[in-house]
This record gives structure tokens, C-alpha cells and sequence, in this order.
């Protein structure tokens, strides 16, 4: 079954190498925790608050073992007023035999408040 995966994180500093740091650490953790391989994977899209110009988050995962032919496409976040800032989020599409209440979805840092019924023991 495929099923969609969700994650998020915040930076503290918009910096290329803390962008991509922290982007590497979200997704190995929504992995990690989903038990996914990358052959699992259909496709990542990632997107980016209209404050992190510094690096394409999507970059930090094209460079992982197994993961160069995932697709991957990296955008802006929609800019709304008041909206959680320097986030980085993630939808992950894969094959998995969890059932959709036993997907974990992966908030770190700040964006634990964006979902904070789906956080998990962070």
C-alpha cells in the first residue's frame, strides 16, 4: 500500500549547510521510524519557508545511499501571515504494509507545533 508520510523541522539560521543538516536529519528519521528503504519510496516533494533562500532542501537528500534515483522536488512553502517560520517540511510517498494510524509522521524542533496530535515521544 502507498501511503503518504509527513514530516517537518525548523532551522534556527538560514545557512546552507544547517538547511541541508537539518533536511538530511528529518527525512533519516522518517525512515528510520517508518522502517522505509529507499527503493520504497515513490517520490519526495519538500518545501521551504519564503525565509530559507540559502539551499534547496530537496539537494540534502539526492545525496544519501539509495536515494539518487528517488524523485525529489523541492518548493516554496505558501507565505501566510504569522505561519511557522524557517520551516522545512516533507510529504514522502511509499510502499509500506503500515495501516494509515500506524504511519508516524516526524515534527522536530519548532514544527512540533504544527501537528502537535501527531507528534510522537520527541
Amino acid at each position: 500500500m502507498m501511503r503518504g508520510i509527513r514530516g517537518a523541522t525548523t532551522v534556527e539560521v538560514n545557512e546552507s549547510g544547517i538547511i541541508l543538516e537539518e533536511t538530511t536529519r528529518l527525512f533519516q528519521e522518517i525512515l528510520s521510524r517508518n522502517n522505509i528503504e529507499p527503493e520504497s519510496i515513490s517520490h519526495v516533494l519538500v518545501s521551504a519557508t519564503k525565509d530559507l533562500d540559502t539551499a534547496f532542501p530537496a539537494k540534502a537528500l539526492r545525496s544519501l545511499p539509495g536515494c539518487t534515483h528517488v524523485p525529489v522536488m523541492c518548493m516554496q512553502e505558501i507565505d501566510v501571515p504569522g505561519a511557522l517560520e524557517k520551516c522545512i517540511r516533507i510529504m514522502m510517498v511509499a510502499e509500506t504494509t503500515a495501516k494509515q494510524q500506524d504511519v508516524q509522521h516526524v515534527f522536530l524542533n519548532e514544527a512540533i507545533k504544527l501537528r502537535p496530535d501527531l507528534v510522537q515521544g520527541e
